[in-house]
């Protein structure tokens, strides 16, 4: 395609992409209808880390074989949460290696008595690496934190003597190695005259804190035997009609029969069809916006798909519902375009992040966050720096926040980190983010990593054939990755849709002139624009800000310098906005927890708001900005007004 033209990657027609991924089955979140339940198991979890000098006395012990109090001391662990921080155990907040989950389950008894219900464990999330016992059982090993696995555990709980007792056991283990994503290194300090014989500790090449354990919801769900086992929706337009290319999978039997349904937000059926994959037209559509962009954004439908099966054991129905945005995603040269309209990111950079729970998912805390978005004129943010919870996603969804959705690639900083087997278990990453967020509107560019070494030329493969494998995963979305290296010898940047930068002008370097920024800024802008012709995002900036700290005139971690170095960037902004830059997200949304350092004061400060969500001043300042730059940007101008205007601060 010319490099001039806009690339539409939703407009491709009936081709569907599913297909392409190299994993087996689909991932469909969990949902209850006529022929499904769900059983969560967020609660208290007995909880014990293995201490012993190996970390591996839990196994040579067999802990999963019994129950995991008769193996020692246990403690309550609440799911989902972070490990490190329940605790006033020290060893815990810093601990690297096994730790051990257990809780048992009383299932309803048509789970195990009706042999056409499959019955299905699910783990949200458990980082880094994790192996699953039932009753005794090894029955799942997953590597890599931030995605959901699953296993179908019919088989262990429809025999026994007592099938509807369940004791379901995971060990998790955090360390982090050259081949691990994101990776590390495990460094032993020798110096017996300095540290007892076999200290060690985690090397991390990221900033923020490692936080593991059961970070998301444990669930049990079922489905027949015959199930809708995925579902692959891309969406185009045609004039004024929608159109939604799906695609069903099907497993447990070749003798089904596939009924679709096309409900608008008020739930009147707008089209139908049949089979395992079809075109459903729409006239008359109600696109998905982004929030701020339309009076009417983030608009839904809903996919209902039905199955009726015969099996062995007699008929099985499945339904199964899917919201699905109609919307379209393009990149010209210049501009970054949704439906068609030039689209302006103007948002945040996340942490799952808050204290006690850690990354734990949390519902008030998510809420809360999303009234923030709001209140501040954000249309978008940057999944930093991993996958997060599906129900965030879902949130994004519903409220038309844009999202880039970003995988674990975050601190490929040495070269040995650029190898064969961490490409392959970086390609598989991709692999399951794209499963699971591939029918997201709000998802409209993937991130493959966040500052790698892109100046290495092992690296520059690398980014190669990431950035290759996603674009044969998911042909409808641009992919990226963000940069911090110089312009001139950046080798994966040949290859993205939309050059990310992140710099930090007046903060890292040049401490305290923020008189530099502008001119900086400009010539980074210019640099990267003159060599690739591709619209950029400024991915990152930001000032460390110690709130209640203040100094006029403004000095480095004081409230009124973070407004003063936001202030100079957005006048450097603001000469490239109508040009070729198309976004620009804070660095960050809130404060968060890092490893320990003397440049850290309880974690990373560049958050606008606190740990606690409480606003410092430069966030009335980017909540001034966003605001205005909604209101020039909305379309169409004069239906969107009253929208934008209803909690502007202009008002």
């Amino acid at each position: 395609m010319a490099r001039g033209s806009a690339v539409a990657w939703a407009a491709l027609g009936p081709l569907l992409w599913g297909c392409a991924l190299g994993l087996q089955g689909g991932m469909l979140y969990p949902q209850e209808s006529p022929s499904r339940e769900c059983k969560e198991l967020d609660g208290l979890w007995s909880f014990r880390a293995d201490f012993s000098d190996n970390r591996r006395r839990g196994f040579e012990e067999q802990w999963y074989r019994r129950p995991l109090w008769e193996s020692g001391p246990t403690m309550d662990m609440p799911v989902p949460s972070s490990f490190n921080d329940i605790s006033q155990d020290w060893r815990l907040r810093h601990f690297v290696g096994w730790v051990w989950y257990e809780r048992e389950v009383i299932l309803p008894e048509r789970w195990t008595q009706d042999l056409r219900t499959r019955v299905v464990l699910r783990i949200g999330s458990a980082h880094s690496y994790a192996i699953v016992w039932v009753n005794g059982v090894d029955t799942l090993e997953h590597e890599g934190g931030y995605l959901p696995f699953e296993a179908d555990i019919s088989n262990l709980v429809q025999v026994g003597p007592l099938p509807s007792r369940l004791r379901i056991t995971i060990a998790i283990n955090n360390t982090l190695t050259p081949t691990t994503l994101p990776p590390g290194t495990i460094q032993y300090l020798t110096d017996t005259s300095k540290y007892p014989k076999g200290y060690f500790v985690q090397n991390t090449y990221f900033d923020f804190f490692n936080y593991a354990g059961l970070q998301r919801s444990v669930l049990l769900y079922t489905t027949p035997t015959t199930y809708i086992d995925d579902i692959t929706v891309t969406t185009s337009v045609e004039q004024d009609s929608g159109l939604v290319n799906y695609q069903i999978s099907v497993k447990g039997s070749n003798l089904f029969k596939l009924e679709v349904r096309l409900l608008d937000a008020e739930n009147k059926v707008v089209a139908n069809g049949t089979g395992t994959q079809g075109q459903l037209k729409v006239p008359g559509v109600s696109l998905w916006w982004p929030y701020l962009m339309h009076e009417r954004p983030a608009y839904l439908y809903s996919l209902e798909v039905q199955l009726t099966a015969q099996t062995s054991l007699g008929p099985v129905s499945d339904f199964y519902t899917l919201p699905v945005g109609i919307r379209t995603v393009a990149v010209t040269k210049s501009q970054f375009l949704i439906n068609g309209k030039p689209f302006y990111f103007h948002g945040v950079n996340k942490h799952e992040d808050a204290d006690i729970r850690g990354k734990g998912f949390d519902w008030p805390l998510l809420v809360k966050d999303f009234n923030l978005l709001r209140w501040l004129g954000a249309n978008a943010f940057r999944t930093s720096h991993y996958p997060y919870a599906e129900e965030v996603m879902q949130m994004c969804d519903r409220y038309g926040i844009v999202v880039i959705d970003e995988c674990p690639g975050v601190g490929l900083a040495l070269p040995q980190f650029f190898n064969n087997v961490s490409l392959h278990h970086h390609m598989q990453v991709m692999e399951e983010v794209v499963r699971r967020d591939k029918n997201h509107p709000a998802v409209v560019m993937w991130s493959v990593a966040n500052e790698p070494a892109s100046h290495l030329e092992s690296a520059g493969y690398y980014l190669k054939m990431v950035i290759a494998h996603t674009k044969a995963l998911d042909p409808s979305r641009p992919v990226t990755f963000v940069s911090n290296s110089n312009y001139a010898a950046d080798k994966g940047a040949p290859y993205v849709d939309v050059i990310c930068l992140n710099s930090y002008y007046s903060w890292y370097h040049d401490y305290g002139h923020l008189e530099l920024i502008q001119l900086q800024l400009a010539t980074q802008f210019e640099n990267w624009y003159k060599k690739y012709q591709k619209p950029i995002i400024q991915s990152e900036y930001g000032a460390e800000t110690i709130a209640g700290f203040h100094q006029d005139p403004p000095l480095m971690f004081t409230e009124e310098y973070q407004k003063s170095l936001l202030e100079q960037y957005h006048l450097g902004l603001d000469q490239k906005r109508r040009k070729y830059v198309v976004g620009e997200l804070i660095w960050n949304f809130a404060d968060f927890m890092t490893e320990q350092s003397p440049t850290r004061v309880l974690g990373n400060k560049k958050g606008i708001f606190t740990r606690q969500r409480q606003p410092k001043s430069a966030a009335f300042l980017l909540r001034e900005r966003y605001w205005k730059i909604a209101n020039e940007t909305r379309y169409p101008h004069s239906v969107a007004k009253s929208q934008c205007l209803e909690n502007s601060p202009f008002t």
